[in-house]
């Protein structure tokens, strides 16, 4: 795999130099590319380990017309985050969850992946060659990509003879910058995943399917899709990228990974917070009835980590639901991101220090 320097420029960038920051316009920034300095690569042939990786200048690569990846779909993908404390700290959530979910969707997908040690660690490397990119404190994060990949030729269909484990960086904002909720529609024409595929694992194939129903749903005013069990068609599921949850009195639910769903690592640790303080958390299939009964509904994940929704739209119904700051959405995101911005004692042991 040959690298080359890639030289993008970002309007986002400025032109005054500062020892500890990259020139970026922190208050401006959003969820879209920044490229930064560095990214790790690391390799390895079917049947071995992958070997150690080096961080290199982030670059475009060349890769066979015949990769596992480009005909096939074989490639995987993570996401996370790096947040600059107050006290100058620079931390990593969960990398540990990370990894373990990518070593899952390796098996699913015929690869190898690295170990949670080599993950982990790779990760930590990306983040200090890039730390100049890292926020300031509540200014946003680094999100970090791990991507596992099929780049060895293959024409048949079968299981890449080479993979490439590869992380890039880039600063960003939030997500949904513009709403203070977000404005679903359920998309009752068009499944996401179904039972014994790979909606369970974070499979690059799984993302590209949903961007015909994305794509129409903005254009008509919302923000985001919501798709529907395709057994049934009648339980919800997934948002596009994130995981969703419904509260009526003191009963937060929010549908089952089994196998459909991806586990998300902020679904997880939102459930543990949400228990933490008296809710009861149940992991069950949720109707669209119950879901248009509901008192409260918001979404988690590592881009938007949690979204109140205000409404969801489903054929001529449109329902409205709770959302400022007495809502538990808004409780739940100010606990999790005061641990993870080290505002308060990370008592979990989630947060890991990067150094």
């Amino acid at each position: 795999m040959a690298l080359a320097v890639h030289l993008s420029s970002s309007p986002l960038l400025t032109s005054k130099a500062d020892e500890k920051y990259a020139n970026v316009k922190w208050d401006e920034l959003g969820f879209a590319l920044v490229p930064t300095d560095y990214m790790y690569v690391a390799k390895c042939k079917q049947g071995e380990s992958f070997s150690k990786g080096e961080i290199v200048p982030y670059g475009d690569f060349l890769i066979s017309p015949c990769a596992g990846i480009l005909n096939y779909g074989q490639g995987l993908f993570e996401g996370l985050k790096a947040y600059r404390t107050e006290d100058g700290r620079i931390t990593l959530f969960r990398p540990d969850q990370n990894a373990i979910r990518m070593q899952t969707g390796a098996d699913r997908t015929c690869m190898t992946p690295p170990s949670l040690d080599q993950f982990v660690e790779a990760v930590m490397q990306t983040v200090l060659a890039n730390n100049k990119w890292v926020p300031p404190p509540g200014k946003g994060a680094l999100y970090i990509r791990p991507l596992l990949i099929g780049t060895g030729a293959v024409l048949g269909v079968a299981s890449a003879p080479e993979y490439t484990f590869l992380i890039y960086t880039s600063p960003v904002g939030n997500y949904h910058k513009a709403s203070s909720g977000l404005n679903l529609i359920v998309d009752h024409k068009h499944r996401r995943a179904h039972s014994g595929g790979t909606g369970g694992v974070k499979s690059c194939t799984n993302y590209s399917p949903v961007v015909k129903s994305l794509i129409e749903a903005k254009s008509s005013g919302f923000s985001d899709v919501l798709f529907l069990d395709a057994a049934t068609g009648k339980n919800i599921e997934e948002v596009s990228t994130c995981n969703i949850f419904i509260l009526k009195g003191n009963i937060v639910s929010t549908p089952p990974t089994s196998g459909t769903i991806l586990p998300g690592i902020t679904r997880k640790s939102i459930s543990e917070l949400a228990r933490d303080i008296g809710y009861q958390v149940q992991e069950r299939d949720v109707s669209v009835d119950e879901l248009l009964e509901a008192e409260e509904v918001f979404c988690t994940g590592t881009a938007m980590v949690v979204k109140a929704v205000e409404t969801v739209t489903f054929h001529d119904k449109k329902i409205k639901y709770k959302t400022g700051e007495k809502a538990l959405s808004t409780k739940l995101h100010l606990i999790l991101t005061n641990i993870q911005m080290g505002v308060v004692e990370d008592k979990k042991g989630w947060m890991v220090v990067v150094e």
